[in-house]
């Protein structure tokens, strides 16, 4: 079944357990301990914790861009911590939009470049490239600026540059990893502002981590992190 398909009470994310362990024997790291969680579609959702609690280590599995070392994910009811590497490529390039606290823009290409980069990454088809990405950057604000490069842009700009870019091939959900931690208040949020506005009229569902409670008070759930384990689910 595809994920769009799928039932809105059904979760469209699921974590059974998950641990993950980086390195071997005296020198292991257990960045998770058995996390559980449960994300509905078409919600915003928060991680929450001081660095090093495993937020960032849980939404890099949550997407597919890690696999547990035990426990079980579900994407659209489909298990997914045991796919093969490129099956996993494959989900995160149909299914999936990755912003990061960096931006992750290309110095040199443009605006309007940047976010076509992303529909070839995707697979989308050539012919859809000029209304994806025009459309992109309309809606969050910046089609007037589409021919100008990062360095031109205040850092709100390039990060809503960075958010048209992650919508652009229309996906299921959308993994932000502190997209407001280099912004100041009033662009944080402006970003979250579109988050909010993409949740509630084009159906996506946000998983993103912060430890800033501004942030905070968009999400609809919030789950805190302290040490590897999830502490508290507001």
């Amino acid at each position: 079944m595809n994920v769009h398909q799928q039932a809105s009470s059904a979760p469209l994310v699921q974590a059974e357990g998950v641990t993950r362990i980086f390195g071997r024997g005296s020198a292991a790291v257990h960045a998770l301990r058995g996390a559980s969680l449960s994300i509905p579609s078409k919600q915003l959702i928060a991680l929450r914790g001081r660095s090093g609690s495993g937020k960032t280590t849980l939404i890099n599995i949550l997407g597919a861009l890690d696999r547990p070392t035990e426990g079980r994910v579900f994407f659209g009811g489909n298990e997914i911590s045991g796919y093969s590497e490129s099956k996993r490529n494959a989900l995160r390039r149909k299914d999936m939009g990755l912003i990061f606290q960096s931006f992750g823009l290309v110095p040199l290409m443009t605006a309007y470049e940047n976010v076509e980069f992303g529909l070839r990454i995707a697979g989308v088809k050539s012919v859809n490239f000029k209304d994806y990405t025009e459309s992109a950057l309309e809606y969050v604000g910046l089609k007037a600026r589409m021919k100008h490069r990062p360095f031109e842009m205040s850092g709100g700009e390039q990060q809503r540059v960075a958010i048209a870019r992650a919508i652009a091939h229309k996906p299921t959900l959308i993994l932000a990893d502190e997209p407001t931690a280099e912004l100041d208040s009033k662009m944080g949020a402006q970003v979250m502002r579109v988050f909010k506005d993409l949740v509630q009229h084009e159906g996506m569902t946000i998983i993103l981590t912060t430890h800033d409670p501004a942030i905070m008070s968009y999400a609809d759930h919030v789950y805190a992190l302290e040490d590897g384990q999830i502490v508290d689910a507001t």
